[in-house]
């Protein structure tokens, strides 16, 4: 198994104890060393909605172990913002424009992605975005 970006889509199942292949993938993938690779965005999305104290370091700890992905900030965000831009020029819109800078890391790097969100698809449609299956 190769590397994969998890998007926040998966980590909220994980944590939600929700059994599918996708979160089997992620458990399996946990047990390599960088094999589970975040961006910036997806850390913090994750982080967000953390409620409580206690589990919110824990979990920054565990998602600290992964791989983050670096790229410079205003060279992502202006590949995010053609990705988007595209798009809507082909009459499609994302929701979530954060998806679009995702999306350009997992192009950048040539990581799969692995995730439960409409968008991403949308994007791979008419990128080099790939799917980790």
């Amino acid at each position: 198994m190769g590397s994969i970006i998890v998007d926040t889509s998966i980590w909220i199942d994980c944590f939600r104890g929700i059994q599918n292949s996708q979160t089997s993938l992620v458990a399996e993938a946990l047990t390599e060393k960088d094999l589970v690779c975040l961006t910036p965005t997806i850390l913090q999305e994750v982080l967000q909605g953390i409620r409580d104290d206690d589990q919110f370091e824990r979990i920054k700890r565990n998602l600290l172990a992964c791989k983050l992905l670096f790229i410079s900030p205003a060279d992502a965000a202006i590949e995010a913002a053609n990705i988007y831009r595209m798009l809507r020029k082909k009459g499609l819109t994302i929701r979530k424009p954060n998806d679009c800078l995702i999306a350009h890391y997992a192009i950048f790097f040539d990581i799969p992605m692995l995730h439960n969100d409409i968008d991403f698809d949308q994007i791979a449609r008419f990128t080099a975005l790939r799917m980790a299956v």
